[in-house]
């Protein structure tokens, strides 16, 4: 599988989605701590404010819009905790791997800026789209980033509370729009990302069903997800949906990813 994906990458027929894991080999707040920021704002007990809300965080932070009138607060304490200014993007190893393989398409459901700021830091040219207007300034052969569920340079497109997570679930976004027609010729590598998460599982449901729907399903690039927890149940789901987990077992996720990302790196 690592030799197909390698030959796919240098064909530039590969798109990357990023997820969370990502970001949090970098040190910043997992959504706990943002929920126990949450409950501090509005003035509870984090505990209390999680039983209260069945530890999902979409609706805690419906909850905490309402209460406050806005995420303004949440929303400022975020961009300062997520882009501390003592993080070095020059020592994370999987940044660097991720701008020298060289992918031509890059998504992320990520709010933060750090995939932007190591592109910045090894001086390579890219494209941020975070809506429409963006679409229309990409240019041939200059990478793309993708930011899926919104950036914090544009506080509209954040995906964060229950209502805006059902609204990005119509898949009819301009950004939808893009993946679709992305994943139409290119195979989509997944990595940062846990089986639970029910973005991605809701995500790769809408597209299967596009293929489906289209009745070209034959002819549909194969995708791969990285993983290092193997699960036969989920993973045999993922198989049905044309996505091929790669496993890496390790105790330290973050050291699999490099590890996995410098082999494909060796093969291009």
């Amino acid at each position: 599988m690592l030799n197909e994906l390698g030959q796919l990458l240098k064909e530039n027929n590969v798109i990357l989605f990023v997820g969370s894991g990502i970001s949090k080999n970098l040190g910043l707040p997992t959504y706990g701590e943002l929920i126990n920021q949450m409950a501090s704002q509005l003035g509870f007990d984090p505990e209390v404010l999680n039983a209260w809300g069945n530890n999902d965080f979409l609706i805690l932070a419906e909850y905490y819009f309402h209460q406050k009138g806005s995420l303004g607060e949440l929303r400022s304490w975020m961009d300062r905790k997520w882009h501390n200014p003592n993080i070095d993007i020059g020592q994370s190893e999987i940044h660097k791997l991720i701008v020298e393989i060289g992918f031509p398409i890059i998504y992320t459901t990520n709010f933060d800026r750090w995939l932007e700021y190591a592109y910045d830091y090894y001086k390579r040219d890219y494209i941020k789209i975070t809506n429409m207007v963006d679409i229309a300034r990409i240019k041939e052969n200059t990478p793309q980033i993708i930011k899926f569920h919104g950036d914090f340079d544009h506080d509209s497109s954040i995906v964060l509370t229950e209502s805006s997570f059902f609204n990005r679930l119509d898949f009819e976004s301009p950004l939808d729009i893009k993946l679709r027609s992305d994943s139409l010729g290119k195979s989509i590598l997944f990595i940062g990302y846990s089986l639970s998460d029910i973005n991605i599982r809701y995500m790769l449901y809408k597209l299967q069903k596009q293929w489906e729907e289209s009745r070209y399903e034959n002819l549909r690039p194969k995708s791969f997800i990285f993983l290092v927890d193997p699960n036969p149940v989920k993973e045999r789901l993922l198989k049905e949906r044309g996505i091929i987990p790669i496993v890496y077992q390790k105790e330290e996720p973050g050291e699999a990813l490099i590890q996995f990302l410098k082999d494909l790196k060796k093969i291009l």
